[in-house]
């Protein structure tokens, strides 16, 4: 493809999937950065989703941009007040029982819907819409109990989206998410640091005598 094949192809997406587009961004860097204010963000732009991928027959991804708006909700409050006695959270590792279940739905529900895609619908991409779809789930859910690896799971299936999107003409979708892609990698350099920083912050205050 030429340079004036993109750039033609980009100018004629419509402008739902730009306002998307916008909205989807800002929410990324706002996550990566670890400001609450990625969730509200985030429902605006799920909602506007629901429609573009609805027109692209993606139904798997349609469908995930409703639990997204949900666990967007839940993740505004656990962010809030989901640390030890209700205060806010601080970055963690994933726990071994947490990737063990996330696991195991993913691929049930990869195997699962994707068969009812492929056979009850006229899904484009069936089984690679709901792999997709399962691993967003898992990197959603981690990120709304801001663990790290939530971003090795965002890059993971970034690196699958971008020429899934531009194979069905979403071009500026598959433009975003290549951006998305790079704020991944940035986001858990970012929150590896602020997890460090968290775990040295006790430390820090024990060290230091009290002042009086």
């Amino acid at each position: 493809m030429s340079w004036y094949d993109l750039l033609t192809a980009v100018a004629g997406t419509g402008p739902l999937e730009w306002a998307a587009f916008a909205t989807g961004l800002a929410c990324v860097v706002l996550a990566a950065v670890g400001t609450i204010w990625n969730f509200p963000v985030a429902i605006v732009s799920c909602a506007l989703y629901v429609l573009v991928f609805h027109r692209a027959q993606l139904y798997s991804d349609r469908n995930l941009q409703f639990v997204f708006i949900a666990m967007s909700v839940y993740g505004w409050y656990e962010w809030l007040r989901g640390g030890q006695a209700h205060t806010a959270l601080v970055v963690t590792h994933s726990t071994l029982r947490e990737w063990l279940w996330l696991t195991l739905a993913g691929a049930c529900y990869t195997g699962g819907f994707g068969y009812y895609l492929a056979n009850h619908t006229d899904a484009a991409l069936p089984y690679l819409d709901s792999l997709t779809t399962a691993i967003s789930l898992m990197a959603q859910y981690l990120m709304t109990r801001k663990r790290l690896e939530n971003w090795l799971l965002w890059i993971l299936v970034d690196i699958i989206y971008v020429p899934m999107y531009w194979v069905k003409s979403l071009h500026a979708t598959s433009g975003l998410y290549l951006l998305y892609l790079g704020i991944a990698a940035f986001g858990y350099w970012e929150w590896r640091r602020l997890m460090r920083q968290a775990q040295a912050a006790p430390a820090f205050d024990t060290a230091t005598p009290p002042t009086r």
